[in-house]
């Protein structure tokens, strides 16, 4: 028997296809967290999840994204002088928090509320093959509110080109 798509059980990596079926909602039940769709979904695949793992032992995320020179920003970002906006790096590192919140059981729909600090050290350009992204949960508010806050790195090509402290996504609207 098929399971239903509000049906979801952990599991430590997910797909291109099981990050679609996140974006589609009601992965993580009616009304719960889900990822954005294409193309603002900004990764292709999560390799690593856990409730425990990361630098402060309450979470981590590593996530990938491949990089094509035909993706959508390259051709509208700095014409001529392709690069992708770093906006767009921070945002997949807060989708990595809304989804780690989803995926760790907690009610609502996640809304990015904020960030401390964003340092850029590189670019990634069309010449990129992949983007890493490392996130790892520093507190967690499983209360009336829900909330993740975290620190992240995004990596091109292993070289380590942006680093965001104090992340704060919130789930909004439980029931």
């Amino acid at each position: 028997m098929p399971m239903p798509l509000d049906f979801h059980r952990p599991q430590p990596a997910y797909d291109r296809s099981e990050l679609l079926r996140s974006a589609a909602g009601g992965y993580f039940g009616p009304g719960n967290a889900q990822l954005p769709a294409p193309p603002m979904l900004m990764m292709d695949r999560i390799t690593s999840i856990s409730r425990d793992g990361g630098a402060y032992g309450k979470g981590h995320v590593v996530a990938e994204l491949a990089i094509t020179p035909e993706l959508w920003f390259f051709s509208c970002h700095f014409p001529g002088d392709p690069v992708m906006p770093g906006c767009l790096g921070l945002d997949a590192m807060w989708q990595i928090i809304g989804f780690w919140l989803g995926w760790s059981g907690l009610p609502g729909k996640g809304r990015a509320v904020g960030v401390g600090e964003m340092k850029f050290r590189g670019q990634i350009g069309p010449q990129t093959r992949l983007v890493r992204y490392e996130v790892s949960l520093r507190q967690v508010r499983r209360g009336r509110l829900p909330f993740g806050i975290a620190d992240g790195s995004a990596y091109a090509d292993e070289s380590c080109v942006y680093v965001a402290r104090d992340m704060r996504v919130a789930l909004v609207g439980a029931s």
